[in-house]
């Protein structure tokens, strides 16, 4: 790597200026198409926004958007097109670089180019909406993106938390392209516990609803405040509404007036490693394919970063490609190639295009763009059809190989043999049982008994197994009937933690098989009696819950890093594996660190798990002097549908709530669509406005309002309707 050049800095900035300019010079044109949309903020400041075509519509929620939170458009678009250091400094440019391997913008304005009209119009009325805004908002600085371009709608296209890319190790990255040995983090080995994301998603069929109406439940569990929640609709026969990733122009996770559909993060292996065999010829590089040598793709790649003195710089790097993809990291002598699913224009398209669906054909005939690597997928509709269906992007592979490790690339075997068709992939349609669910677990128990069955498919389909809220979704559903929307919530919010359902015994067992003479049995015992008599269940006021809690995170402490290393589930490791004594010393460490944080270890669980939003950061600084709402609902990781991803943070003894349960709502769909709803905190990004925090309570207490979702209850609930840049 190099410092960049004098003069292509100087270009850097010349563009920024002529970006600028253009921007002004432009202004009539975006005032104009301003005029023909409407943007009506209800009683919550959700906007329902109205346009003559679609194009209308993206142009008008794009700059709804920028109104609630720019910082979070833009901080999303840093990210995917890899320009965070510009405004971060040295410590992005891996994440940059890492970014950049995939993300080329040459190809994405070639890809622009090519891509069907009605798309490229869409892009046009992203870029436009977001751009009236900053013209139009002055006192609004851009941290690094001061004009968008349409072409950059194709770098963030699937909607996704976490993406594909984020799987590959910077630690490794930067030891590989830095010229320097660097071990992994514990986080990257996957020793460090991560609050399970992905979400919840529920479909349950019109036989066992009390209207006779299919529902479906929409539960993502994202970090706070990742995506905006709003109606877009046209004149053009787009009427969608639900949770929109910021800055993307689309509805990931909602429903338009006939179909919904909800995005689980999926366990199926999507991306692969392959390990490339590197021969060095007559001063060149190629690496090996069967019997070939084949030449070793080399490009440039430029990372500009804000220096410490404020100033630009800029670093370049040689990096390197195989016909399986970037070179990411070496391992073991082996440069490690990484393949993922790199179809913008096709992943676009499939974005928005299902939001137009009203049915179960509509919606799988728009999956067949194949470009959704990552997300299950729960649907309902209102000729009362419910379904389960698996990523659609799932390379064809040799199950004789083990693609969770690095497998050989030189043996043409393991290649990808194309893509799997849909219908071989898991999926359910309309289940005698009358429901369908996934928890981010295995899709071998979608509809339990009339689930896929796994010996039906290669191994590759699922990474995950079976998880404590997979357990709890089958518990709360095998009896469901008469289901009214109500109901449906209350599913949503069961207190039981399965987890705990299963650990408990085996603690009463570990105090049983204790001698009386040891010192740690009389230390527990008041603990072991209240843990045995808890009902397993989370509430504000549950002491137990505290203690189970407490006494969960000590033993996962113990257990995860050898579960690891013994390939094994830290939950079957934690339950079967860990000795008495380990379990009762757990129990014992928890019931301390209570005592010493809260006074006692009979603290009721709400005094210790709040939600707390000080500012419009998108990292919060969290303060016990401050106020916090208490939150009664656990994490995932001990089976709680409802999930709160919460912990201490530097200077707080209180835990705090960061992911989880974002975004939640209900559907019914009949002649007319019914919907309940509530996000996390409110819906606009600044402290200033009354909705920053207005749901705040709802969302803890899992008190859904009502959606206004036709023209005469938006009406019936408007605050102001007003045009873009009024």
């Amino acid at each position: 790597m190099r410092n960049l050049s004098v003069s292509v800095l100087a270009l850097l900035s010349a563009m920024v200026l002529s970006t600028s300019a253009a921007r002004a010079d432009d202004l009539p044109r975006l005032k104009a198409r301003a005029a023909v949309v409407s943007i009506t903020r209800d009683d919550w400041g959700i906007a329902h926004v109205h346009g003559k075509t679609d194009a209308d519509a993206v142009f008008g929620m794009a700059y709804a958007q920028a109104e609630d939170d720019f910082n979070r458009v833009e901080t999303n678009f840093m990210t995917s097109l890899g320009r965070t250091a510009e405004a971060e400094g040295e410590s992005a440019i891996w994440a940059d670089l890492r970014q950049k391997l995939f993300i080329d913008p040459v190809v994405l304005k070639a890809d622009y180019a090519k891509s069907p009209p009605w798309l490229k119009a869409l892009m046009n009325a992203w870029a436009d909406g977001l751009n009236f805004y900053l013209a139009t908002h002055p006192a609004v600085k851009p941290k690094v993106i001061t004009h968008f371009e349409p072409w950059m709608a194709l770098s963030f296209s699937e909607g996704s938390i976490g993406g594909d890319i984020e799987r590959v190790p910077l630690t490794q990255l930067e030891a590989f392209y830095g010229r320097r040995q660097l071990a992994m983090t514990t986080d990257e080995k996957g020793l460090l516990f991560k609050e399970p994301k992905g979400s919840n998603g529920i479909a349950i069929a019109p036989k066992l609803t009390a209207t006779g109406h299919a529902m479906l439940l929409i539960n993502p569990h994202t970090s706070f405040f990742f995506r905006s929640e709003l109606q877009m609709s046209s004149d053009q026969g787009l009427n969608a509404y639900g949770a929109v990733t910021w800055g993307q122009f689309f509805i990931y996770q909602g429903f338009n007036a006939k179909a919904g559909w909800m995005h689980t993060s999926s366990g199926v292996d999507s991306v692969d490693e392959f390990a490339e065999t590197i021969v060095e010829k007559d001063g060149q590089r190629f690496y090996k394919y069967g019997s070939e040598l084949r030449p070793l793709k080399s490009q440039t790649i430029t990372v500009p970063y804000r220096a410490a003195d404020g100033s630009m710089a800029a670093k370049t790097f040689t990096v390197f490609k195989t016909h399986h993809g970037p070179i990411v990291r070496e391992d073991g002598g082996k440069w490690i190639a990484f393949a993922l699913m790199n179809k913008p224009v096709a992943a676009l398209e499939q974005s928005f295009l299902r939001t137009k669906a009203i049915d179960y054909a509509g919606f799988t005939k728009v999956a067949q763009l194949k470009a959704n690597s990552s997300n299950n997928t729960l649907f309902a509709d209102s000729k009362g059809e419910i379904a389960y269906l698996h990523p659609q992007f799932i390379p064809l592979r040799d199950d004789r190989f083990d693609y969770t490790k690095p497998v050989d690339g030189a043996d043409p075997a393991t290649d990808w043999k194309g893509l799997t068709p849909l219908d071989k992939a898991p999926h359910v349609l309309n289940p005698p049982n009358g429901w369908v669910f996934n928890t981010n677990n295995w899709p071998y128990t979608a509809a339990g008994p009339y689930s896929p069955k796994q010996a039906d498919f290669p191994k590759y389909m699922d990474t995950v197994g079976e998880t404590p809220r997979g357990v709890h979704a089958q518990l709360v559903l095998k009896d469901a009937k008469n289901l009214t929307l109500g109901g449906l919530i209350d599913k949503a919010y069961d207190p039981y933690l399965t987890a705990f359902a299963r650990l408990v015994p085996t603690l009463e067992a570990a105090y049983a098989a204790t001698p009386d003479s040891d010192p740690l049995k009389a230390r527990v015992a008041e603990q072991v009696a209240a843990l045995k008599a808890w009902d397993r269940k989370w509430s504000a006021k549950s002491t137990e819950t505290s203690l189970a809690v407490f006494w969960g995170e000590a033993m996962w402490a113990k257990a995860a890093p050898a579960a690891k290393a013994a390939g094994l589930n830290t939950y079957d490791y934690m339950a079967d594996k860990l000795t008495p004594a380990e379990k009762l010393t757990a129990l014992a460490e928890a019931s301390d660190r209570l005592t010493a944080d809260f006074g006692s270890w009979k603290t009721p669980w709400g005094q210790i798990n709040r939600f707390q939003r000080n500012d419009g950061s998108i990292v919060q600084t969290f303060d016990d002097n401050k106020p916090s709402i208490p939150v009664p609902f656990t994490s995932a990781q001990w089976g709680s549908l409802a999930s709160f991803g919460a912990k201490r943070y530097p200077g707080t003894k209180k835990y705090y709530g960061t992911l989880g349960n974002s975004f939640v709502a209900v559907v019914e769909f009949g002649d007319k669509v019914r919907a309940r709803a509530v996000s996390a905190g409110g819906e606009s990004g600044d402290p200033a406005s009354p909705h920053f925090n207005d749901q705040a309570l709802r969302y803890s207490l899992g008190n859904l309002r009502d959606v206004y979702f036709y023209p005469e209850d938006v009406k019936a609930h408007a605050v102001k309707t007003y045009r873009p840049g009024e």
